[in-house]
């Protein structure tokens, strides 16, 4: 029996998801879960960091200073609300914060300052689990099937596990033990993005903002017709391609239109794209079972069944007995515990990787 705390800031960038695991040989407990929130400044420089700019060796690294005091507090608070004490986690696993994603041209940055983290913690830190599978040829993304397939995959049963967080993503988990999975475009990154330049605000809560909208056919199309959507898996995508600027050229046809219309298309346009990967992929799933902030949103939710034909169950992965803010943080103690077994954290199926790799770098307390 070992404990873990995994640790997930992902592309919508509003904070950092914890998570306390227990790992007895292939069971996952979950012990705690805490959210820490980002403070806008640093969510602003986060996000300037996603294209260059002046200086931006030097505000990296201040940002990566700041993003691991967040990540520590995460930690105390996962251990102050379980009442555990920092030697008996044996590691903190973290994501990082991705900043580049080209994995076309080598390389994937997560930031991070993972030596900061472990002498705030005391505590071993494991993180930089990207680049491995980079550097054997695959995505490096998406990492998560592998954690579903341990986690969800039942025998005899199609299961879709699709996260939808900055972006969504897919696991196809098939009762014989195959399993695939990429990304299949944004998730909330969009919504975000038009909610917060429109209202100032970091999310659409419940969908309640696209709720007051209707959907733009012809925006709707004009959204489809991203080439990357039509790209064969194993792929992976991130903010180097959906952002507000891509968006902005899609509706210079559409200047007119009302911010609540675009924010209800841009709803349906992640339910349109999660329901054709699919329908392409999984199309003898049992069920759909929802994580990452998404499952929160019943506009998108609703969306989706309906974009699924209501024929096919929906549902989060509460529904499994996981909490769908818990798995991501989940996944990544599940590939710290992978690492200090030297175990393979990848699935080549899902990233393109040239074979199974051990995935992570250890920063000792």
């Amino acid at each position: 029996m070992t404990l873990y705390i995994g640790l997930m800031s992902g592309t919508s960038l509003d904070g950092v998801d914890g998570a306390l695991a227990q790992f007895d040989g292939d069971a996952t407990t979950t012990l705690g879960a805490a959210y820490i929130s980002f403070p806008p400044a640093l969510r602003a420089e986060l996000m300037a960091l996603q294209a260059a700019g002046h200086n931006e060796i030097e505000r990296e690294a201040l940002a990566a200073n700041l993003l691991a005091q967040h990540y520590a507090q995460c930690v105390a608070e996962l251990l102050r609300t379980t009442g555990r004490m920092p030697q008996e986690i044996r590691a903190v696993a973290v994501h990082g914060q991705t900043i580049r994603h080209r994995p076309e041209l080598g390389f994937t940055r997560q930031t991070n300052n993972p030596a900061l983290l472990a002498e705030l913690c005391c505590i071993d830190v494991i993180a930089d689990f990207r680049s491995r599978d980079v550097a054997a040829g695959g995505q490096g993304a998406p990492l998560v099937p592998a954690f579903h397939q341990a986690l969800f995959n039942q025998a005899g049963q199609t299961r879709v596990v699709a996260n939808i967080g900055g972006i969504a993503n897919i696991s196809v988990l098939s009762g014989d033990g195959r399993v695939v999975g990429f990304d299949t475009g944004p998730g909330n990154v969009l919504m975000d993005g038009w909610i917060h330049l429109h209202r100032q605000q970091e999310y659409d809560a419940d969908g309640a903002w696209a709720a007051t909208g209707k959907v733009i056919p012809e925006l709707l199309a004009a959204l489809l017709k991203e080439p990357y959507l039509a790209q064969p898996a194993p792929k992976s995508t991130g903010r180097d391609l959906f952002h507000l600027e891509w968006l902005d050229a899609r509706l210079a046809a559409h200047t007119s239109a009302a911010p609540e219309d675009v924010q209800r298309t841009l709803t349906q346009y992640t339910a349109v794209t999660l329901a054709d990967a699919i329908k392409a992929y999984g199309s003898a799933a049992d069920a759909v079972y929802i994580c990452g902030g998404g499952a929160y949103n019943s506009v998108l939710m609703e969306a989706l069944g309906k974009e699924l034909g209501n024929q096919v169950m929906v549902a989060s992965t509460q529904a499994l007995g996981v909490a769908p803010n818990c798995v991501e943080p989940l996944a990544f103690a599940w590939l710290g515990y992978r690492f200090t077994e030297r175990l393979a954290g990848n699935l080549p199926a899902v990233t393109g990787a040239q074979g199974e790799r051990v995935l992570g770098a250890l920063y000792p307390r």
